[in-house]
């Protein structure tokens, strides 16, 4: 009999399945131990020891797992295949080590949840490999040493920042980055021409001006109106006739199969599924025995694997869609770690339509077996071509491309999405003769201008950080999601953009610690825990070099005032924090004094904001955003278009921005208004969305009861729809457009069933399924916005969840993280004391008490930074 120890229920749940009555298979929970949340767990004075405490919540299961020990005489530690699984099974070992005197302990791994893989792994235990379970401590420690001595650097000098971290902020400085580069980008103004032309078969196609007078057109000869219309003339005033047309065939090959940040950035890209979720998905494919092991950096597929896709492809497609040799792939990263495999499905013939999967599972599964298939799949073959139609004078000419599938290969099942700056293919061409006339048509000058570099969205800053080298698999998700949780980064409409508090903390971390932020400083740490996986750099050295020199840094920064700081930093930011005025006047001049000039200042609770140097003679203050980004007064009476004979208007009024219909008259002396709904910017507004806020209220239909009309509108409190005297409220301003009748009935049903008091009950907005441990999970409507339930556990929905979007696996984390909070567990159903399987423990670590930096600070602290646990 032997005691088998995985990191979740779920997981163990599935390998309890396959491994019979021999076996005693128990969950760890993720890490059973952590630093404790103090100065001095890891101390550099005494070669870098570690101070380990058992958390509370692990005691338990490590209780369940020695009661299992003492009628059992082996331990199986069978945690993931990776460094931090490796660190688990190292924990659990060193936390039972006096239990397991005189039984025999072993190791063992497996890619995959399948009986296969399972019995295989059986065969061969191993010890707990030591390179990489110091591969993990070098990069707890750092993380530790970072987060513990930076942040409370941080706090003292600038007031309202919360915490650094060792990779969490140099991915913050990307995103500031981008975003200067955007502020700081000149739009450039240039010019095409193209012609709508007509082949003697009266088909059309449309083609491009290339050469003008002779010479080829680069991208900024045609710089104004003026310089596109003389083009025009010129394409006009002539003759065109076909001079070449160029067929060639093209051959496009496959993507090779899924690693974490390639999954990551597609499901994005496809349905706009953020890191965290995503992984959160595929954790749950690969505990249940649909995936192999999702966090890689490989794109190698076993042998067996290979051959089964190429049989799967040959039944469902033909044979004519395998290629003759089976696709190999090479990874391009300088440091696979542990060369694991490529995510792939674990039964190529299982297609997603022999799953019942829900959600999130259901399309990230689609997305990994399409893929996986596709990239053993036969090429696509295309036929390029290019049509050069000009003068016979040979003073203009314009060029048509297009492109036509011949045999569609892998593309029968799968194509990738585009990120911002990829192209399209070109669209099919009609037949075109070489010799033969082009009738012109419209011919038509368009103006266009450059365009800054895009916003980061969480796929293309996972790109971007592969590429830098900085980060791994295991801690994609957890770095984007860090800097969105310390507030100094915000997500709209999928895009990062920095709140003016992480712009302060990379100014300042830029500043006075660069070679921390500097991305080959980062990469080539990550070399060194890599080489440290290896086996060939010892890890006390990494640190001790790093600690030598960080230390060194901390100390330059103990004398600065922050007063000093504050000064630099508005040095650095100025262009941000004072554009120049429309006016031409000094940006840094008061408004309300005019010769005082503004500064960067700290507020006694924390925080920054702009003010007048003359205080306390001018108590002039604004946030510290722009002034564009949050003065609305230029945009009153901003003229938005025409409807029905009436200007359409933006005001701005004492309680915010409005949109207006006509004028006042002394027949309508109150013109039809209609307020901005709270989060729609007023500076984007079109006539569209205005006409839509004008045609409230909207009617929907009569109410199938009783006949009576339903309506949406806006209100002081929100949107509502609205039934007879019922009003119920609406979680999004959009769905006052967009919602169909089924689904207001529904929500008005749900606020009568509510009542008017709070002790009426109500109806969940959505069943979400059964908890792990039992009982049901539901979202349910409440005062405060929708939240999800599982017994006398109740957690709120975050701001940007869309409740009907919600699923089981989303709500999980959220019960789980309430739950731990504030002695909840014993309010949840009989087995809740059994908890949703963990994350890495690194992502969890504890926000409470944070210490100051032992070296940096002068005295200790409460309160504990957020050390970068997450970075892996």
């Amino acid at each position: 009999m032997a005691v088998v120890v995985v990191e979740s229920p779920a997981k163990a749940k599935t390998i309890n399945k396959y491994l019979g009555s021999d076996y005693t298979v128990l969950a760890s929970f993720g890490h059973v131990r952590d630093l404790p949340p103090k100065d001095g767990s890891v101390d550099p004075e005494t070669d870098f020891a570690m101070k380990w405490e058992v958390a509370s919540d692990s005691k338990k299961h490590i209780k369940a797992i020695t009661d299992a020990l003492a009628h059992d005489d082996e331990l199986i530690l069978a945690t993931d295949p990776d460094r931090e699984g490796e660190a688990i099974s190292w924990h659990l070992e060193q936390a039972l080590e006096k239990k397991l005197k005189g039984k025999k302990v072993s190791r063992v791994t497996f890619n995959a949840i399948t009986k296969p893989a399972i019995t295989e792994a059986m065969k061969h235990p191993r010890q707990v490999d030591t390179a990489l379970v110091e591969a993990y401590l070098a990069r707890r420690a750092l993380d530790y040493l970072v987060g513990f001595n930076l942040s409370p650097v941080l706090w003292r000098k600038l007031p309202g920042a919360k915490s650094a971290g060792r990779v969490q902020s140099v991915c913050l400085r990307l995103i500031v980055e981008r975003e200067m580069e955007i502020e700081a980008f000149k739009a450039r103004e240039y010019w095409t021409v193209t012609a709508e032309l007509t082949t003697p078969r009266g088909q059309t196609f449309t083609a491009r001006l290339t050469v003008l007078g002779g010479k080829k057109l680069d991208k900024f000869d045609l710089k104004t109106a003026t310089d596109a219309e003389l083009a025009v003339q010129a394409v006009t005033s002539r003759d065109l006739v076909v001079k070449s047309v160029e067929a060639k065939p093209a051959t496009r090959n496959p993507y090779p199969p899924f690693m974490t940040s390639t999954l990551q950035q597609e499901a994005s890209r496809k349905f706009g599924m953020g890191a965290k979720a995503c992984m959160s998905a595929a954790q749950r494919l690969y505990e249940a025995g649909h995936i192999t092991y999702m966090r890689t950096d490989g794109i190698d597929m076993a042998p067996e694997a290979v051959s089964a896709a190429r049989a799967e492809i040959a039944s469902r497609f033909g044979a004519k869609y395998v290629p003759e040799t089976p696709r190999i792939y090479k990874n391009k990263a300088k440091n696979a770690q542990e060369a694991h495999e490529c995510i792939r499905p674990t039964d190529m013939a299982a297609g997603p339509e022999a799953l019942k999967l829900a959600d999130d599972q259901a399309k990230l599964y689609d997305l990994i077996w399409k893929r996986t298939l596709a990239s053993q799949m036969a090429g696509a073959v295309m036929e390029r071509t290019t049509v050069d139609v000009g003068s016979t004078d040979g003073e203009v000419e314009l060029r048509a491309t297009g492109q036509v599938v011949t045999f569609d290969g892998f593309l029968k099942i799968y194509d990738q999405g585009r990120d911002d700056d990829e192209g399209e293919d070109g669209a099919r061409l009609p037949q075109i003769m070489q010799g033969e006339p082009a009738k012109k048509g419209q011919i038509t000058p368009e103006q266009h201008f450059t365009q800054p570099p895009p916003r980061y969205t969480e796929a293309t800053l996972v790109k971007r950080m592969e590429e830098l080298g900085i980060g791994r698999p295991s801690t994609y998700a957890s770095i984007v999601t860090t800097i969105q949780d310390r507030g100094y980064v915000r997500k709209d409409k999928n895009r990062l953009i920095p709140e003016d508090t992480g712009r302060l903390v990379t100014a300042f971390l830029s500043n006075y610690f660069r070679r921390y932020v500097e991305y080959d400083f980062t990469a080539d740490l990550e070399d060194q825990l890599d080489d440290i996986s290896a086996g060939s750099r010892d890890y006390k050295d990494v640190l001790a070099r790093f600690w030598r020199d960080f230390s060194a840094a901390l100390g330059e920064t103990a004398d600065l005032r922050i007063g000093e700081v504050l000064d630099k930093i508005d040095e650095v930011l100025a262009p941000h924090l004072y554009p120049p005025r429309p006016d031409g006047s000094d940006p840094r001049a008061c408004p309300t004094c005019g010769t005082g000039r503004l500064h960067l200042k700290t507020a006694r609770s924390g925080g920054a904001f702009i003010g007048c140097g003359n205080y306390p003679e001018c108590r002039y203050t604004r946030p510290l955003s722009a002034p564009g980004d949050d003065d609305t007064a230029g945009l009153d009476g901003k003229i938005l278009g025409e409807d029905a004979g009436d200007l359409i208007t933006l005001r701005i009024g004492r309680f915010g921005p409005y949109v207006q219909r006509g004028e006042p008259t002394e027949e309508q002396p109150k013109p039809p208004r209609a307020s901005l709904p709270k989060g729609w910017a007023p500076d984007t507004l079109d006539l569209e969305r205005a006409l839509q806020l004008l045609s409230l209220p909207r009617q929907l239909g009569a109410h199938p009861e009783d006949g009576a009309p339903v309506e949406t509108n806006l209100g002081r409190f929100g949107p509502y729809v609205k039934w007879n005297k019922t009003y119920a409220n609406l979680p999004d301003a959009e769905e006052v457009f967009t919602i169909g009748m089924n689904r207001a009935v529904e929500v008005l049903a749900q606020k009568i069933a509510r009542g008017p008091g709070r002790g009426a009950a109500a109806a969940p907005l959505k069943e979400l399924g059964e908890h792990p441990d039992g009982g049901p999970v539901q979202v349910m409507p409440g005062r405060y916005g929708p939240y999800v339930k599982w017994g006398k556990v109740n957690a709120t929905l975050p701001k940007d969840q869309d409740p009907e979007a919600m699923t089981l696996e989303l709500a999980l984390p959220l019960i789980e993280a309430k739950a731990s909070k504030g002695g909840k567990k014993k309010a949840a159903p009989k087995k809740a004391a059994t908890k949703a399987p963990a994350k890495k423990a690194a992502a969890k670590k504890p926000a409470a008490k944070k210490p100051a930096a032992k070296k940096a600070a002068p005295k200790k602290t409460s309160a504990k930074p957020a050390s970068e646990a997450d970075d892996g």
